[in-house]
């Protein structure tokens, strides 16, 4: 286990992450964030954002590689061209962005993907936007699976196709931003093996959230991914809003 990390805290951050895994699975978002917000307790600050990519990795690698037949592949070359560019530019840039007016609109954007009336696919330019937009915020907030489930769900893909387009999308994000804080210098060695234990207990989550997945229709999975993104977006207005309200 890592020497900044105590062998408690390891232990949980194991069993967190087959759990968020599940929730991701099983509801098609929400398991990252959830990760994320724990992570911020247990993990020392500048390592919470690249140790959390590196395990949605193989988070997100496992449910690609249990549903890849379902998998949306046409919209998958835009999204990891803006990725790549989005990283890029998040990893150059000096300039703290203003956090909270940034959740409130990831909030607003979120709300209306999933609220929004007469809201059609994303053409490519869109595509490439939200992945450019997504890995651009990733490097500074870490979980925006959030903002890229809002743009897959405007696909109406069915459920299994949902969960499987959005999990080889957040493998791609990971992946470049994981490559990019290693060009920046960050050291993953010491985090090796928490980093294996959690992708090994996150695989059990998913294997147990895909066969929930399996027993859900259609309707009823859109309602609770629809019920699972307002309770997210409402998440980001209030942090959005302490944020701004600490500026005053």
């Amino acid at each position: 286990m890592p020497p900044d990390i105590a062998l408690g805290a390891s232990l949980t951050l194991i069993l967190v992450s087959a759990a968020t895994s599940f929730l991701t699975a099983a509801a098609g978002i929400g398991g990252g964030i959830v990760l994320l917000s724990i992570m911020a307790i247990l993990v020392p600050a500048p390592v919470i954002i690249p140790l959390h990519g590196a395990v949605q990795i193989g988070s997100n690698f496992g449910r690609t590689a249990l549903m890849l037949p379902y998998i949306e592949r046409s919209i998958m070359v835009p999204f990891v061209f803006g990725t790549i560019i989005g990283a890029a530019l998040g990893g150059m840039t000096a300039v703290q962005l203003p956090p909270g007016i940034l959740k409130i609109g990831l909030a607003c954007f979120i709300l209306w993907s999933v609220w929004g009336r007469a809201i059609g696919a994303p053409g490519q330019l869109a595509i490439i936007g939200t992945g450019l937009v997504s890995s651009f915020l990733t490097m500074f907030f870490g979980a925006t699976g959030t903002f890229v489930s809002a743009m897959i769900k405007t696909l109406k893909l069915g459920r299994m196709e949902h969960v499987a387009t959005h999990s080889a999308c957040m493998v791609a994000q990971h992946a470049i931003k994981v490559v990019v804080f290693a060009l920046l210098g960050f050291s993953f060695a010491p985090y090796l093996g928490l980093i294996v234990a959690m992708v090994m207990s996150g695989f059990i989550g998913t294997l147990i959230g895909k066969k929930f997945l399996l027993k859900t229709s259609d309707n009823k999975f859109h309602r609770i991914l629809s019920f699972v993104l307002t309770l997210l977006a409402i998440r980001l207005l209030y942090e959005g809003w302490l944020l701004l309200a600490n500026l005053n």
